[in-house]
This record gives structure tokens, C-alpha cells and sequence, in this order.
């Protein structure tokens, strides 16, 4: 394949001497692979157009995260860790609580550039570079940008959901597969967390305290309802409970949401690829929550890689990851739109929350992602008598209250 710019060819065909492993996008999966392959040995490559970049993401790592890599916690002046946190249902009804484990909320274009760095001081070559095209086969990939050409024996796809190549490795991702998030970073600081459920949504709007601003974005399956629509209901909320947009920034995304039938058929890696984070499509359906999982998927696969098992990574995603979000995926509908007793799941939860502690405690390590869902439906079993009795102390100690005489009507 000829090339406007021969300059560049060689420089390609200098690297495949050394067997470089490309990696095509910069995100947090992109960069820690970029970073854990180089400090392993490996020549990387790594392409991504803008590099560090902001999301209208909230940017929340939970504390499993910060456990798996205590370099992010020891970063305290990069993120503002929250400990208040209020959930609100489509009716109005709140759940205010302490969380025990705080959340580190990041700037993700802080995050990236902190990631970014790592990989660079790792060894791995970042070029700011889109590209546009992957040719080849396992082992001898040519990956073209508008700059030119370079050659490479194993490509890790960490470009995000929609990114043009993932049908070339394994099968695209359906509307139905992805959720649309749209946000605002409003200027202004505040310590409270809140998580606002939607009247036919399965999505939520939420308002993240980051350490200079607060980021403020609402997110819902593709298909529901339009980016626009979206847009205008996070204003009106936002307008009602005292924020201004003015002189804020507006950003959007997509992510993955994928369905049971999607996660089932997933591919993970092939001959001379591997997918990671939410090309991989790795991504929690009924939060949203992915950063773990791009962190975790970039680790395996690192892991692999380095020690020449590649089919190790699907295995080890198979033992750890794939199960968690496959059962998310078959009870997110159930989450948003189910009914128990009469009422949403949403507005059962959220009542839950506000009369028990024993469900709060639930919550906590929820946010925590130290609860996972494989064992959620036991420790639901074990707590629901401990939490209808709380929640009957709490209406009877409210109806005392009220029915209670005054001192002077005494």
C-alpha cells in the first residue's frame, strides 16, 4: 500500500521489526494497557486523537477500584471524595445517607491525563493520531492515519462503543446496546452526591461534586427518548433545584448497556486482538459504571498478553467479570420498570433506604462495588426481615410523633 508520506512508512516498518503492540484509543483501558504492556517489556503503540479529553460521565471511582490500584487513591488532590449521598424517585421521595466507603470523584479528563502519563513514563509511545483504518492479519496489522502508516503484531481496540472498527473484530453493537449520556460541568463546588430516577427512563440524572466544578448529566437507552429531549429535561431539573447553566459547559456520549442476547455472544479477543472497556462493552447496564471494568479488563488483558497466553484473557474475563454483568443485564428492565407490591422497584428502594439501616448499609456497599450481584439476592433474603421491622419502627415512631399533644395544647 503506497503512502503520501514515505517518511512515515519506514518508521512503520522499523517498528515491526521490534513486534510493536498497537492500541487504538487513550481512555483509562487504553492507558493503563499502554502503561502495564510497556513495563512488561512490550514496544507499544499507542493512537488516540485528543488524548486526554472530558465526559459528561461523573467521573466516580468506588473504593473496589481504589483497592485494586492504590495509585489512583494516593492521587488526593486529583479527585474530591464524597461521603453524602441522596437518592430521589420519580415522586419525590429521598434517601439521604453517609456512605462508609467515599466515592473519589475525578475530572476524567484528569484522570486520563494521569493514566496517559503513567503509560508514557512506562515506555509506550502515544502519537496523536485518529485512525482511520486497520488492514492485515494476526500478527502483521498496518494501521493507517492521516498521517501516515504503522505496522504492528497484536492490536488492543480501546476506542469506546462506537468506534468504526469494532465490526471488523467481532460483531457491532445495536442501538439497543448503548445509552445516551448528555451533561453539563457547572462552575461552583458542592460535597452532596445525588442520583435522581426517572418516570419512564431506565436511566437517572445525576450531580457529582468533582474538586473545581460539578458535573451534572443525565443518561437514558438509546431509543427511549431522543439526546435532546434529555437535554431538556437535566435543564428543567436543574433549573428547579437551583443550578445555572450559565457560562457551563455541554458535553455527550455514548455508552454501552448491553442486553443479556448481546453479552451471551461476546467476543472479547481473537487471533492477534483483544477489546477493552466499553469497546468490549464493559459496562454495568443498570448504573452505568464502567470505570472498574475498563481499569480491570485492560489488567487481564495485559496479563495475557505478556505472558503469551492470549485465550487466558477471556477465560479470566469469564471467571471475574462476564457473570456480574450478565446478571445485571437480565434484571436492568426489572430495576427501572418492575413493579413489587404495587409500587416501582425504584420507589420501594429508595423508601427502603430511607427507613432502614440495614439497607442503607446495602447501599453503601453497592456504591462501594464491594456488593456484588451474584451474592446480592442471598443478603437480600438474609436482611428483609431486619428491614420491614425498621421500616414498621419507622412508621410507628412517625405516627406517635404526630398523634403526640403539644405542651401547650396539653
Amino acid at each position: 500500500m503506497e503512502s503520501e508520506n514515505p517518511e512515515r512508512i519506514e518508521v512503520g516498518l522499523k517498528q515491526e521489526t521490534q513486534s510493536p503492540i498497537a492500541i487504538v484509543g487513550g481512555g483509562p483501558a487504553g492507558a493503563l494497557a499502554g502503561a502495564l504492556l510497556a513495563a512488561g517489556g512490550e514496544k507499544v503503540l499507542l493512537f488516540d486523537e485528543k488524548l486526554a479529553w472530558e465526559k459528561p460521565c461523573g467521573g466516580g471511582v468506588t473504593h473496589k477500584t481504589l483497592e485494586q490500584y492504590p495509585f489512583l487513591r494516593e492521587a488526593h488532590s486529583e479527585y474530591k471524595a464524597v461521603e453524602d449521598c441522596e437518592l430521589i424517585s420519580s415522586s419525590g421521595q429521598r434517601a439521604r445517607f453517609q456512605l462508609r466507603n467515599p466515592v473519589a470523584i475525578f475530572s476524567r479528563f484528569v484522570l486520563n491525563e494521569m493514566l496517559l502519563e503513567r503509560a508514557r513514563r512506562a515506555g509506550a509511545e502515544l502519537r496523536k493520531e485518529r485512525v482511520t483504518r486497520i488492514d492485515g492479519k494476526a500478527g502483521d496489522w498496518l494501521l493507517s492515519t492521516p498521517s501516515g502508516e504503522y505496522r504492528a503484531s497484536y492490536v488492543v481496540l480501546a476506542a469506546g462503543a462506537r468506534n468504526p472498527f469494532r465490526g471488523q473484530f467481532s460483531k457491532a453493537f445495536a442501538a439497543d446496546d448503548l445509552m445516551v449520556t448528555a451533561g453539563y460541568f457547572i462552575p461552583g463546588r458542592c460535597s452532596l452526591m445525588q442520583i435522581q430516577f426517572l418516570k419512564g427512563i431506565s436511566g437517572y440524572i445525576w450531580i457529582f461534586p468533582r474538586p473545581d466544578h460539578v458535573s451534572a448529566g443525565i443518561a437514558g437507552k438509546m431509543g427511549e427518548t431522543s439526546t435532546a429531549e434529555l437535554r431538556r429535561m437535566l435543564e428543567r431539573w436543574l433549573a428547579d433545584h437551583g443550578f445555572s447553566i450559565e457560562g457551563a459547559q455541554f458535553y455527550s456520549h455514548i455508552l454501552p448497556a448491553l442486553r443479556p442476547a448481546t453479552i451471551e455472544a461476546l467476543e472479547v479477543n481473537g487471533e492477534g486482538w483483544a477489546l477493552i472497556g466499553d469497546s468490549a462493552g464493559l459496562v454495568d447496564p443498570i448504573t452505568g459504571e464502567g470505570l472498574y471494568y475498563a481499569l480491570r479488563s485492560a489488567e487481564l488483558c495485559a496479563e495475557a498478553v505478556l505472558a503469551g497466553e492470549h485465550a487466558r484473557y477471556k477465560a479470566r474475563m469469564e471467571e471475574e467479570i462476564l457473570p456480574e454483568l450478565r446478571l445485571a443485564a437480565r434484571v436492568s428492565q426489572r430495576f427501572y420498570n418492575g413493579r413489587v407490591f404495587g409500587e416501582s422497584v425504584l420507589e420501594r428502594m429508595v423508601a427502603l433506604t430511607q427507613r432502614s439501616a440495614t439497607c442503607r448499609d446495602l447501599m453503601c456497599d453497592l456504591f462501594a462495588g464491594i456488593q456484588g450481584y451474584r451474592d446480592l439476592r442471598p443478603r437480600l433474603y438474609r436482611s428483609l426481615p431486619a428491614m420491614l421491622a425498621e421500616v414498621l419502627g419507622s412508621k410507628l415512631r412517625g405516627a406517635l410523633r404526630i398523634r403526640r399533644p403539644s405542651p401547650s395544647s396539653a
